[in-house]
């Protein structure tokens, strides 16, 4: 509540955000609009875990209000204000990182409208993308599509490199702990890992961080049972969001420890060895 408060207000800044956290950095960048990188580091140690918010903008041209797309950012500044309070017991290092952008353009999309962004999704991945992080949750509200037909978060396989891995037992399992449930996953193709700009079909942007690094990256998604603009106001499901961003925060703690794995790494190599590299769909 705390963090959706401050994200709600009309002239909120990157400043903003940042003024809640110790070690947090600010860059403000221009390009077709412009938009507030915040970084905030918990950590000195590793392995390094980026959690990424993905989103087009926290508020549209002309709309009133928070929107759907928000919860990216949402979701990782409420995992990093409680990170804040047991930093000092991280063993490992946390990269927090998400943009401000309280007015961002709408954009048509089938089956309902996008929040478009500031920046094209490439200079937003060199902006959040940190060569640092060692695995990638990339957070990113997906709800406007009829592939995901569940309320609350889904995770996605992990993807290194081009390659679309088996899903992360360790991560099912923190899921369903969180949840109470059973553990949702969500369907990627390759079109989702390639880059946003070869312009063929993607689910949406959440995968986009695998494009930029040769980390594992997993999707984490705000779902819903119905289709939801990503630019519709008044739609923010504050427990969702909350559910989610607690996952975040137990998959930085176990990924400090060294007790969580996004992926099997010898079997990693035996795919290469039997198939050849993939990274050609990074590019």
């Amino acid at each position: 509540m705390e963090i959706y408060e401050i994200l709600d207000r009309p002239d909120v800044s990157g400043d903003d955000v940042a003024s809640l956290f110790s070690n947090a950095q600010v860059e403000s960048v221009t390009e077709e609009g412009s938009t507030d990188f915040v970084s905030i580091e918990f950590g000195s140690g590793s392995p390094v875990l980026g959690i990424v918010g993905q989103l087009g903008g926290i508020g549209a041209e002309h709309k009133l209000g928070l929107v759907s797309d928000a919860e990216g950012a949402l979701t990782v500044l409420a995992c990093a204000l409680q990170l804040e309070t047991i930093q000092e017991r991280i063993k490992g290092s946390i990269l927090v990182t998400t943009h401000i952008c309280p007015n961002a353009p709408v954009i048509p999309h089938e089956l309902v409208d996008f929040m478009g962004a500031p920046l094209s999704v490439s200079a937003m991945m060199e902006h959040v993308v940190d060569k640092r992080m060692d695995a990638v949750l990339s957070v990113d509200t997906t709800r406007g599509n009829r592939i995901i037909n569940y309320k609350g978060f889904a995770i996605s396989p992990t993807v290194k490199e081009g390659y679309i891995l088996k899903v992360s037992e360790d991560l099912l399992n923190i899921q369903q702990c969180v949840t109470g449930r059973l553990p949702v996953v969500f369907p990627i193709t390759t079109q989702d890992i390639t880059p946003y700009s070869n312009d063929v079909y993607h689910l949406n942007a959440i995968m986009q961080p695998c494009t930029k690094t040769t980390a594992p990256v997993v999707g984490v998604a705000i779902t819903s049972e119905v289709v939801v603009p990503g630019c519709a106001t008044g739609v923010n499901q504050l427990l969702d969001v909350e559910s989610a961003a607690r996952f975040c925060l137990e998959v930085a703690k176990e990924y400090s420890q060294k007790t969580c794995l996004f992926y099997d790494e010898n079997e990693f190599q035996t795919l290469k060895a039997l198939y050849g590299p993939m990274n050609h769909l990074q590019q």
